[in-house]
């Protein structure tokens, strides 16, 4: 069953609570003071930065193990047999 909270608001944020240590908050204030911006808006954008970086990073090795638990997997030689018989194509 779906959860009710974010079938109600499509496409809304949902609230949370995060304690960070005090020196990273106050960064995080003095950035959104400077910005003329929420530390929510801050928080977010930072965590999108870490998201597209370091987080793409672990979200695609968690797919490959999806695909060889599921066995969506292809064999290595049949792999550089296919690539010897492209490159040979391209070289003529």
């Amino acid at each position: 069953m779906a959860d009710k909270k974010t079938d109600d608001k499509p496409g809304l944020s949902d609230p949370i609570t995060l304690r960070l240590p005090v020196d990273i908050l106050a960064d995080i204030e003095k950035i959104a003071e400077t910005a003329d911006r929420s530390r929510s808006w801050v928080i977010v954008r930072a965590l999108k930065y870490y998201l597209i970086n370091e987080g793409s990073d672990l979200l695609e090795i968690r797919q490959g193990l999806e695909d060889v638990k599921a066995g969506r997997v292809h064999d290595a030689e049949e792999v550089f047999a296919e690539l010897e018989r492209l490159s040979r194509e391209d070289a003529a």
